[in-house]
């Protein structure tokens, strides 16, 4: 088995050009000259098959060539391997955990970097046991997750529409949170789970989430009238949120969340569906990555 292994979404992105392959060539030389293997995936789930499957042959390093779809469900793959890193070539149209990481963003450098790259470990949080890297959410986020997903198009513009037209029309549900035995009412409006610090894009949600404190930060939203969520948009581009006075925070390393009607969640921006009861906990430094 090669050293790495390069899990390749062609869909992801804006562009969804088709020349990955031609450009690890170019890069890293043929698969036999630079010792690795480039596998595309075919559909939802596969990449977590995938890179399960280069994990048990003995791959060093794991690649995920996309968004932070592509991640997660690579990321999945790997969970409690001991011998096997997180790799990311950032291809997506957020790519939060590559920017929390500081992987570059072109692809050339994002490739040359894992030419020679440091290991480390990095918490994993979960939400009714479906892995998340970055963040995960109850709420407008969810919403938008799920309106964004049936879009046709991707890119930080079809999801600001998407934001925009779905602000004016959401209805919160009310929530009640037990966290660190602490229960908190909230009328639900965002509900969020950070364990880096944006969603992706540079908007951060909790810019002080740090992936390796073993620690889970809540970001909790009671109600974002017009004039709070420019505060709070602002505040996310600028990374000073939790000074807006927009959200208030916890740390938590579990939370149950019961909700008065079913609502949406989402991980790391994949929608996955509506519930009334939520489990979320943090795994603590269950994945490496090569950075």
């Amino acid at each position: 088995m090669a050293h790495t292994c390069f899990i390749y979404n062609p869909t992801a992105g804006t562009g969804r050009r088709n020349d990955f392959a031609a450009l690890l060539h170019q890069q890293l030389g043929t698969p036999a000259q630079g010792d690795y293997v480039l596998r595309p995936t075919n559909g939802p789930g596969h990449a977590t098959e995938l890179a399960r499957a280069a994990a048990a042959a003995g791959c060093r390093v794991v690649v995920a060539v996309g968004g932070d779809g592509t991640v997660n469900e690579v990321g999945q793959g790997l969970l409690h391997q001991p011998a096997t890193a997180l790799g990311i070539v950032p291809r997506g149209s957020g790519n939060g955990l590559a920017r929390h990481l500081r992987v570059p963003l072109n692809l050339k450098a994002a490739l040359r970097r894992l030419r020679h790259p440091s290991f480390s470990r990095i918490d994993v949080g979960t939400i009714n046991g479906r892995p998340f890297f970055c963040t995960a959410g109850l709420g407008f986020d969810a919403r938008v997750s799920e309106v964004f997903a049936q879009a046709g198009t991707r890119g930080l513009g079809t999801y600001l529409r998407v934001t925009v037209r779905e602000y004016q029309t959401f209805e919160p549900v009310p929530m009640l949170v037990l966290a660190e035995q602490e229960l908190l009412a909230t009328p639900g409006y965002v509900l969020a789970f950070a364990n880096a610090s944006q969603y992706g894009n540079n908007a951060y949600i909790a810019p002080q989430a740090d992936l390796r404190d073993g620690l889970l930060d809540m970001c909790l939203m009671n109600a974002l009238p017009p004039w709070r969520a420019a505060r709070v948009v602002l505040g996310m581009a600028l990374g000073t949120l939790p000074r807006t006075g927009g959200a208030a925070y916890r740390h938590v390393r579990h939370a149950s969340v019961r909700t008065a009607a079913p609502v949406g969640c989402h991980a790391d921006g994949d929608y996955l569906g509506h519930a009334t009861e939520f489990e979320v906990a943090l795994l603590p430094l269950a994945l490496e990555v090569a950075i």
